[in-house]
């Protein structure tokens, strides 16, 4: 049947075959005659061809092993940096005047590139010519009004007001989604309410009528109207949040590289508002300070806890003076545990309980505000006579610009307070 049917004796089928006829023992000897047979018509011999059969897959095993090898390189190299080499775009707008598209982040530096790429893919421009000409406007802008003005920066002409003047000298033709989003954003609370008016007005008069056709006057018809009205309303503000869904895309928020760390004129405090109200709530209160600090290691984040003893009808309890200690040691623990060249790392913020009237209680002032109130007050110079007992040095308190709260129970994940922190001033 094999020799009738004609089949093509290949590597892997001579290969195979032979190893299938070594476990049957001489029975099947006419069976590899006839393959030695067909193979010396053509010039070969089974030996042949299963040593080419081995080259084979030899060859596959290590084509196979070279391609997982480019896909792992492929995985782990990094394109960022790459692609910004090889930009003409970027490379034009690192040449800001006011020196921060290079000081940026990477997703506000491709958005800025893809902005020139929507424009020029509107206009006649290349894209290369369009960075130009917005370095252009940025540079003039810098002399007139100074390098520290926004015009000074390209990101102005490129997603904020100062497009529309770049879009102008370019003859940008936008199409008429990009118009429609424009709009919106231009009159959002008129485009929203607007649109849950009008559906809310066409679906109660569509009801009203099918009221009135069965025959329902004067009261009645009234309050199904107004109860029309409410439904409708819901109706309405659900169908424009899935439109604006639609017709407006997100944008990121620009901001500078934080990877960095936080700079030293951005001192940053981390501070959390809370009581003192038993021996194992203090102790997992540093320890959720001291996770805090393992999690966002920066030289220029500090950490403080801000404590109240709980309400009270007197102002001092048994148990404040055993609290208030294990605070005071836990805090110091941290410190010699975690040294630092500078300033301390951990502050303790303590405030006496005050008589309020209006409560018939001593409690803390205004609990959590209050603590906030007088920390900043501090942090701003005044007198620190609002907290009974700190723990720290106060001296360096001054160079504090930003303070990060957080509540008793919240997280702060890996190194979150860096993005938290604006690497810039904030007026």
């Amino acid at each position: 049947d094999m020799a009738q049917s004609g089949i093509s004796l290949t590597s892997s089928f001579v290969a195979e075959f032979c190893q299938l006829l070594s476990h049957h023992g001489p029975v099947l000897h006419l069976a590899r005659s006839w393959v030695e047979h067909r193979l010396a018509e053509q010039g070969l011999s089974i030996e042949r061809m299963v040593d080419l059969e081995s080259q084979s897959q030899a060859a596959d095993q290590v084509s196979v092993s070279h391609c997982i090898a480019s896909l792992r390189f492929l995985s782990a190299t990094d394109w960022k940096p790459f692609v910004e080499a090889l930009s003409l775009v970027d490379a034009t707008l690192r040449t800001d005047p006011a020196g921060c598209y290079s000081k940026m982040d990477f997703p506000t530096r491709d958005r800025y590139r893809h902005a020139v790429e929507a424009i020029a893919r509107h206009s006649e421009l290349a894209e290369a010519e369009v960075a130009q000409l917005a370095v252009e406007l940025a540079t003039d802008a810098s002399r007139t009004e100074g390098s520290e003005s926004r015009t000074a920066h390209v990101g102005f002409y490129l997603i904020d007001k100062g497009q529309v003047r770049l879009e102008q000298m370019v003859k940008t033709r936008w199409p008429w989604r990009t118009r429609i989003e424009r709009a919106i954003r231009s009159f959002p609370m008129g485009y929203y309410a607007s649109g849950v008016g009008l559906v809310t007005l066409l679906a109660t008069c569509s009801l009203t009528l099918q009221a009135r056709m069965l025959d329902v006057h004067g009261w009645r018809l009234v309050t199904i109207a107004g109860l029309f009205v409410i439904c409708a309303s819901q109706l309405g503000v659900a169908l424009m949040n899935w439109l604006s869904t639609l017709l407006v895309q997100p944008r990121l928020l620009p901001r500078l590289d934080s990877s960095a760390g936080i700079a030293s004129e951005w001192r940053t405090m981390v501070v959390v508002p809370t009581m003192l109200t038993s021996v194992g709530g203090v102790d997992r209160l540093v320890e959720s300070m001291e996770i805090h600090y393992l999690a966002n290691h920066d030289p220029h984040l500090h950490f403080a806890l801000l404590t109240d003893f709980r309400d009270a009808t007197t102002e001092h309890m048994p148990n404040d003076e055993d609290l208030l200690n294990r605070a005071h040691s836990g805090v110091e623990r941290l410190n010699c545990k975690y040294p630092s060249d500078g300033p301390q790392r951990f502050f303790l913020f303590h405030r006496p309980r005050r008589w309020n009237p209006a409560e018939d209680k001593w409690m803390g002032y205004e609990r959590k505000r209050g603590k906030l109130t007088d920390f900043n007050a501090l942090l701003r110079g005044a007198s620190s006579g609002c907290f009974s007992d700190i723990v720290g040095d106060l001296d360096f308190l001054s160079t504090i610009k930003y303070v990060i709260t957080l509540d008793t129970d919240t997280q702060l994940p890996r190194d979150a307070a860096r993005r938290l922190v604006p690497p810039w001033p904030i007026h």
